[in-house]
């Protein structure tokens, strides 16, 4: 299963809660069996994931296991912050600056205290089950934390040519991540609604949005960092997890004359580096462009 706070647990995967037993967990699970079962109509997706499901719960040492947040090394959740990784090349980086993941990660941990309760003794707020048991909403400041931090890891390698400031503030918002180099200046968010989106009349949807308008509120907080900065976005860039796109790359349209694109996190680097056909920063200097964008940039 997907590495994210916002994945489907194998309880809610075979659609049976934490306390059934062990005889309706199986029975659950051939029921989803025959759900899933492409021969019947299912998807070979769903199929793997019930499969998986049970693996993880269809034994009793293998059940106790999981709920005690303990399963196997491929499963093992990794959401506590990462430490920085040993350089393999001397190639220059690109600059950055702000800290990715660190406004996403201070809510999660103030709401996860607050929903344990005053007093409660909090040893590990990464732990996998508690994670796990927490609402929606709280897993949902996780995962956003994450995914903002793996693309912040990307985006570092794109070279000495590009500038980047992360977890800058806006008045509609906070903007993930803020690119600028040959190939323009972006405005990208990075984001895990733990399930696949669509688009729709240029816009994402999915069953794990709440009402948000992804494109609209990016193309916002582009615009209010453009009036202070005096600089005028090239493209507005949704990031989205592996899988969880229609397909790996998409030019969806555009917003107030910024190209709008849908990406998952793999091609999210080479897209960067190589850019739209027409789309660019129309020949104005890039170094007088990133004064004006530091001179305008505060961070959250």
């Amino acid at each position: 299963m997907p590495d994210s706070p916002l994945s489907a647990s194998p309880y809610e995967i075979l659609r049976v809660p934490r306390t059934a037993s062990d005889e309706d967990l199986r029975r659950a699970y051939r029921i989803r069996q025959r759900e899933t079962h492409p021969d019947t109509g299912g998807s070979a997706g769903e199929f793997d994931q019930v499969q998986r499901a049970w693996e993880l719960l269809g034994t009793p040492e293998a059940r106790r296991a999981f709920d005690a947040g303990r399963p196997a090394a491929a499963e093992q959740a990794s959401w506590a912050p990462a430490p920085p990784r040993a350089r393999r090349d001397s190639r220059p980086q690109a600059r950055a600056s702000g800290h990715p993941g660190g406004w996403y990660r201070e809510r999660y941990l103030e709401q996860m205290r607050e929903w344990m309760g005053r007093g409660t003794p909090l040893d590990d707020p990464y732990d996998p089950a508690l994670v796990r048991s927490a609402p929606r909403e709280i897993r949902h400041l996780l995962a956003a934390a994450v995914a903002e931090e793996e693309s912040a890891r990307r985006m570092a390698g794109l070279g000495i040519g590009f500038t980047i400031w992360h977890d800058v503030a806006t008045a509609p918002g906070k903007l993930d991540h803020v690119v600028l180099g040959p190939t323009g200046l972006w405005a990208v968010q990075s984001e895990d609604w733990g399930e696949e989106v669509a688009l729709r009349r240029g816009e994402v949807i999915g069953r794990g949005l709440q009402g948000e308008r992804p494109f609209h509120e990016l193309s916002a907080m582009a615009r209010s960092l453009g009036r202070e900065a005096r600089a005028k976005f090239s493209a507005l860039l949704l990031v989205v997890p592996d899988d969880h796109a229609p397909t790996p790359l998409e030019r969806v349209g555009s917003l107030r004359g910024s190209a709008t694109v849908l990406v998952e996190r793999s091609r999210m680097a080479h897209l960067l580096r190589q850019g739209l056909p027409d789309v660019g920063v129309g020949g104005t200097d890039l170094f007088e462009l990133r004064t004006r964008i530091q001179g305008a940039v505060r961070f959250v």
